[in-house]
């Protein structure tokens, strides 16, 4: 059978995206880990469109059994209309050795400025929302040599992720009061900068949730939860990818601006 050259260039890509696929594949360790996180995340409310955005992630190693990470966030939030809002804030972040290919010894501490802006959209029952967070990020260079972990200098990077979540309630037609729901989401992170190295993907996450909203001051929710993270340091000059599956579990309270009681209400 005659082979023409446009076969010829489909063939050659063909090969080329096998080899250099196979190639990765051989410079790439797998590093595959059960996790289990916890957040409380708490919103304050100082009026009708400013808010405290205060959480707290409890995040572990096995079923709660040892530290994979510490996190600690807090901003100030504007709600727009329509639910849509913006939130700019600080998070402090203690990342400890953690799997088979951990970059070093210590646990290393992260300062985190991020800005971010969120909105929903709903269609039916369905209610799509989406977030586009950028972080300014200083991670702690750790002497090796110190016998504490001591930090000898910080490491400015720069990431963006976005997220997108589909939630759909189940015994009501919207989230209201007493409403059981299903949601799944996903969520990309890129890194971007002189400081980047081998990570400008950092990370994927992936879950499958249940939860139940009481009223619009509590809800609760926990599921599946699928984390893929490259790290950015090579080891033995292979990249590294942990896998990790595990449980998730979310509380979210919410304080709502006092009502002031009228005039009328008060002379009663």
């Amino acid at each position: 059978m005659k082979t023409t050259t446009f076969d010829t260039i489909i063939l050659s890509l063909f090969f080329f995206v096998v080899l250099t696929s196979s190639v990765a594949q051989a410079q790439r360790l797998h590093d595959d880990n059960t996790i289990s996180w916890a957040s409380s995340q708490n919103t304050i409310h100082i009026s009708k469109r400013i808010s405290l955005a205060l959480e707290y992630q409890w995040r572990r190693e096995g079923i709660f059994n040892s530290w994979q990470q510490s996190l600690a966030r807090g901003g100030v939030q504007y709600h727009i209309k329509n639910g849509v809002s913006v939130l700019g804030g600080y998070a402090y972040v203690i990342t400890y050795p953690f799997g088979d290919y951990p970059a070093g010894p210590y646990p290393v501490p992260e300062h985190r400025f991020f800005e971010q802006v969120a909105w929903n959209d709903t269609k039916g029952r369905f209610i799509l929302s989406h977030r586009i967070r950028l972080e300014q990020r200083s991670l702690g260079k750790i002497d090796q040599k110190s016998a504490d972990g001591d930090v000898k200098d910080w490491v400015y990077l720069n990431r963006i992720r976005y997220q997108m979540r589909l939630a759909y309630p189940l015994n009501h037609r919207t989230m209201t009061d007493k409403t059981w729901y299903m949601a799944a989401y996903d969520e990309l992170f890129i890194g971007f900068g002189s400081n980047v190295n081998q990570n400008i993907f950092d990370q994927n996450r992936l879950g499958v949730i249940a939860g139940y909203q009481l009223n619009k001051l509590f809800r609760i929710e926990g599921g599946y939860l699928n984390q893929t993270v490259q790290q950015g340091a090579l080891v033995g000059g292979k990249q590294v990818y942990q896998y990790n599956n595990g449980l998730v579990l979310n509380v979210y309270l919410t304080k709502p601006v006092k009502e002031k009681k009228s005039v009328e209400t008060a002379k009663q």
